[in-house]
Formats: structure tokens, C-alpha cells, sequence
């Protein structure tokens, strides 16, 4: 509808995506299910997994190979997230924030930005995340008060930003804040620096979380913290806003694929339980009522996958696919939660109990109708986008 020409969709060959996709799958089989109950029921950050992540290239899963990453189109990376998050979806929340921080620099850094940064994150050296959400502005980005006075070469930050990935574990940050608080639009004053930690950035509180354990999601706090010229991505004033938002296309397109996983996941457990679990002399698949929960769960499924990969799809053949994110973020989220949810109910009171892997989907899923901007927001943007793009 936009009129606008696509460039050639980027692909990788199939011989080496199947290597990846078994690599991954070997991997999840051999060393994450056997420890992923034990890790999320401590709370524990998984160290010895994330070396793990390092060795198999995903902290430099769509960084380009020039700088030492894996390169992956959208399309296979939204798939790799759909099988980690379908086994424990905390894991691709930890490489995920440290991807979308890559792509600002990688999409609008300067040259220096990008030979300093890039080889570092690709091999997982620096891992990090994103730090735009802030205590008095979520969803609204144009809200933010963190702040930055120039002094000199230097900017001069302070502020806060909250429910930051990584915080803990993560060493640097794509850093939106305001040099011109006054300025008119709003967005306008925004810019997006690289803030390594350092003097004048604090780790603040840990949050304690219904679900999603394990991934450390904790304040920054700012306070004369210095960062010189060089930090600002791009070297001109004004353009983090932009950048920010750009790269949340990705994140919505992660966060499809881990609703995605999740709603297989529960599809899977749900269809297993059935066919095992017998009343009045027959497996209660047999039975019509867990039959219509199941025939739902499976078209949600499926329409979560489908969707997901349109949206890749569009990213990868460099389009505007705002509308195409959205959709595929609101839905494949939505679709996690009412599976999780009818998955839990078909395994009746072994849904609730904790040996059962249900019933930390069931906790995990409710995430991801939050994250990258709630679900109540997406339904705004897609309207937006829907009625703009139809009139052209």
C-alpha cells in the first residue's frame, strides 16, 4: 500500500540455517531443559548458559559478519527465538535487549562507533540492552526527563530509567535522554548515546517478577555521569527518538517469535496431557470439550507463526513494517496467554503444580503482552498505521 519499493529479501541458505536451527536444538535439548526448573525457581542467573550463547554465536545473532556476527535475516533469527522461547523464554529476553542496542549502532553509528562496539557485542565481550523505559514514561518515549548538558566535549546525564534488561548483568546501554528538554515537537531534544557503565551510573533495585526469572530486570540511576561526543550514536543531536523507535520493529518481531514458542509450547504440552490423561474409560482428547480448547489453541498457533514471519518477512526486505510488527506482536502475545492459560486448565490441578512445565508458561507469558510496548498500545499504533496506509 505504501507505493514504495522493496529491496530483495535477505535470506540464508537452507543447508546453513538447518545447521544452525540443529545446533540449537541439540543445544536447548542437551543443556537447557534439564536445568531450566532449577534456574527459574532460584531466580538464578544463568552464567554457564550465557557462555554457552556466547559460543553459539547468539549475542551476534543479526549483527553483520564484517563485524564478527552470524548476520542472520529476520525470518531465521524470529524462528531461532521461536525455539528457545518454546523451551525457557527468559533466554532470548537476555540476548534479545543486546541485539536491538547493536542495530542503533550498527543502523546509525558512525564508522568508529560501529569498529569499536560491534566485534565486542557480536562475540558477547559487551553484552547490554536498552534503557529508554523510565519511572513517569513508558510507552510514551517522548516523556522521558533524563537529561544531558553539554560540558564542553562531554555531556553531563541524570536520571532514572527503570525495568531496564540486563541491568545487572550488562555492561552498556543504548541510552535515550534529552539534551533540549524545551524542545518543540518533543522528540526533537531526544538523542540515543552508548553509556558503558562507568562513575555516575548505579544498578539500582532488582525487580521481583511473577515470571520471566533469571533475566535481571533493574533501575539505572544517573548522577553526573559523563560520556564524551563520541557516545552519541551518529555524532548529531536530535535523531534518538528515530533511532530508538527503529529498532523496536526488531523487538516486537522477538517478542512475536517468544509469544510464538510459547503458544506452540503450551499446544504441545496440552496435546501430550490429552492423549494420556483418561476419564470415563477414554483419553480426554476424545472428549468434545478438550477438543474445541484444542482445535483454538492450534489455529492461535499457527496464526502467531504466520504472522511473525510476515513481519520478518517485511524487515528483512528493509520496509517500514510498523503495522506488520504490531500486529504480529499483539497477536502472537495474546495467543501465549490464552494457550498458556487453556493448557493449564486441560492439565487441571497438574497445571498448577510446579513440577509441570505449564505452569511456568503459564507465569512467563503475561510478559510479553507487556513488553515492547503494551498490547493496549499496539492495538493504537495498527489502527494508526492501517487507516494511514490504506488512504495511499
Amino acid at each position: 500500500m505504501s507505493g514504495s519499493v522493496s529491496a530483495p529479501e535477505k535470506t540464508l541458505d537452507r543447508e546453513h540455517e538447518s545447521q544452525l536451527f540443529h545446533a540449537v536444538d541439540r543445544w536447548l535439548t542437551k543443556e537447557v531443559k534439564p536445568v531450566v526448573k532449577a534456574f527459574d525457581r532460584e531466580d538464578r542467573y544463568p552464567a554457564e548458559l550465557v557462555e554457552q550463547m556466547k559460543a553459539l554465536g547468539l549475542f551476534g545473532a543479526t549483527i553483520s559478519a564484517s563485524y564478527g556476527g552470524l548476520e542472520l535475516p529476520a525470518k531465521t533469527y524470529a524462528q531461532l527465538v521461536m525455539k528457545i522461547a518454546g523451551v525457557w523464554m527468559a533466554l532470548s529476553g537476555i540476548f534479545n535487549s543486546h541485539l536491538m542496542l547493536a542495530l542503533a549502532i550498527e543502523r546509525f553509528g558512525t564508522a568508529e562507533q560501529k569498529a569499536a562496539w560491534l566485534p565486542r557485542l557480536a562475540s558477547g565481550e559487551v553484552r547490554g540492552g536498552l534503557a529508554l523505559t523510565e519511572p513517569d514514561a513508558g510507552s510514551d518515549l517522548q516523556g522521558i526527563r533524563t537529561t544531558a548538558r553539554r560540558d564542553g566535549e562531554d555531556y553531563i546525564i541524570n536520571g532514572t530509567k527503570t525495568w531496564i534488561s540486563n541491568a545487572i548483568e550488562g555492561s552498556c546501554f543504548a541510552l535515550l535522554l534529552k539534551t533540549d528538554p524545551a524542545a518543540e515537537p518533543r522528540h526533537k531534544g531526544m538523542c540515543l548515546f552508548i553509556a558503558p557503565k562507568g562513575p555516575g551510573l548505579r544498578v539500582g533495585k532488582k525487580f521481583e517478577k511473577l515470571g520471566y526469572k533469571s533475566i535481571d530486570s533493574a533501575e539505572l540511576v544517573f548522577a553526573d555521569y559523563r560520556l564524551s561526543k563520541a557516545h552519541l550514536i551518529g555524532g548529531v543531536e536530535g535523531q534518538g527518538f528515530y533511532q530508538a523507535t527503529a529498532g523496536l520493529e526488531l523487538g516486537r518481531i522477538n517478542v512475536a517469535a517468544r509469544g510464538t514458542g510459547m503458544a506452540e509450547a503450551a499446544l504441545q504440552f496440552a496435546t501430550e496431557y490429552a492423549r494420556l490423561r483418561r476419564t470415563f474409560g477414554k483419553p480426554i482428547c476424545e472428549h468434545q470439550a478438550i477438543q474445541l480448547k484444542i482445535a483454538e489453541m492450534v489455529t492461535r498457533a499457527r496464526a502467531a507463526r504466520l504472522l511473525t514471519l510476515d513481519a520478518a518477512a517485511a524487515f528483512d526486505r528493509r520496509e517500514r513494517c510498523d503495522l506488520q510488527a504490531g500486529i504480529a506482536k499483539y497477536f502472537a502475545s495474546e495467543a501465549a496467554l490464552q494457550n498458556s492459560t487453556d493448557a493449564l486448565r486441560i492439565h487441571g490441578a497438574y497445571g498448577y503444580s510446579k513440577e509441570y512445565d505449564i505452569e511456568r508458561l503459564y507465569r512467563d507469558a503475561p510478559l510479553t503482552v507487556i513488553g515492547e510496548g503494551t498490547n493496549e498500545m499496539q492495538r493504537i499504533i495498527i489502527s494508526r498505521q492501517w487507516m494511514k496506509q490504506s488512504s495511499q
